[in-house]
């Protein structure tokens, strides 16, 4: 573990950039719970009535296809090395939302998702920690012929029944890593819970967008990306494609302000070259990469 780090000016700058282009909605727009005590909260939060949003924001080509209402849930499980969004771990430092509020806000958007064959998604943090209150949604925006997208490491896969995983057009799915001693290095959990999930997915007929981020010296080795591209096999024709994503820096400013030790505070970018060798290793296997 590092020792804590102070942030320097141009650390902030880039910060600054990766907010206004990913968490730039804040939650303007939503009424949240006014007067409601604990055990309400938790009641609401078990029925779906309401959820713990840490932000929402409306982007192109980033969270699926079309123009997105990607929200970002506030509660997650693994703490990732890489994670950009650290503010995002704990449930209780979101800010509840009422259901009918967010349904409402996709409403609002419908004629924009449609033209654009855009629709809603939700990441986080970890969106299947909080299944009522993301399903409902689910439910409603396809009632609205909306499409949905879950962002997700699929870790709480048993938190959905197949009728709910029936709402998901599509599955950005993170495989972190192939193998468990580098899943739970990078993770903290099981790799496990991912593969099953992806699986079910598959079975179920909703398609698959595999994320994997490319960290030099932690994910990068060539077996862990030949596991990696043998476990996307396993999910078939449901996978579209896979997405190569570079590590970057742009979330260590949210560690040093929450004072978290950040293990890869020297770590840089993956070359081309890295890249390239990663991609070729996924296109051998037969897939699309970007």
């Amino acid at each position: 573990m590092s020792d804590f780090r102070t942030t320097k000016p141009h650390m902030l700058r880039q910060s600054k950039v990766y907010e206004s282009r990913t968490l730039m909605g804040g939650l303007s727009g939503f009424e949240s719970p006014v007067g409601m005590d604990r055990r309400d909260r938790l009641q609401a939060l078990k029925t779906g009535d309401i959820g713990f949003v840490h932000s929402w924001d409306i982007n192109t080509s980033v969270d699926g296809p079309g123009t997105r209402m990607t929200v970002f849930m506030s509660g997650c499980p693994l703490r990732c090395q890489y994670c950009q969004n650290p503010d995002t771990w704990k449930m209780r430092d979101g800010q509840p939302v009422y259901l009918d509020a967010m349904v409402a806000k996709v409403e609002r958007y419908k004629d924009l998702f449609q033209l654009t064959g855009g629709g809603i998604t939700f990441s986080g943090g970890e969106s299947m920690q909080q299944p009522k209150f993301v399903t409902r949604v689910f439910r409603a925006a396809k009632e609205m012929g909306v499409h949905t997208c879950l962002d997700t490491s699929g870790f709480l896969g048993e938190n959905y029944s197949d009728d709910d995983i029936r709402d998901v057009d599509l599955c950005l799915l993170d495989v972190k890593s192939g193998d468990e001693e580098t899943y739970r290095k990078v993770t903290g959990g099981s790799l496990q819970p991912t593969i099953d999930f992806g699986k079910r997915l598959s079975r179920l007929g909703t398609k698959i967008w595999v994320r994997f981020v490319l960290v030099p010296g932690l994910t990068d080795s060539e077996d862990n990306v030949e596991n990696v591209a043998s476990i996307c096999q396993e999910f078939g024709d449901a996978v579209e494609h896979i997405d190569v994503l570079p590590f970057h820096q742009l979330g260590r400013p949210k560690w040093h302000e929450l004072r978290i030790p950040y293990s890869l505070e020297d770590t840089k970018g993956p070359s081309a070259a890295l890249k390239e060798r990663v991609m070729g290793q996924f296109r051998n296997h037969g897939f699309v990469v970007y």
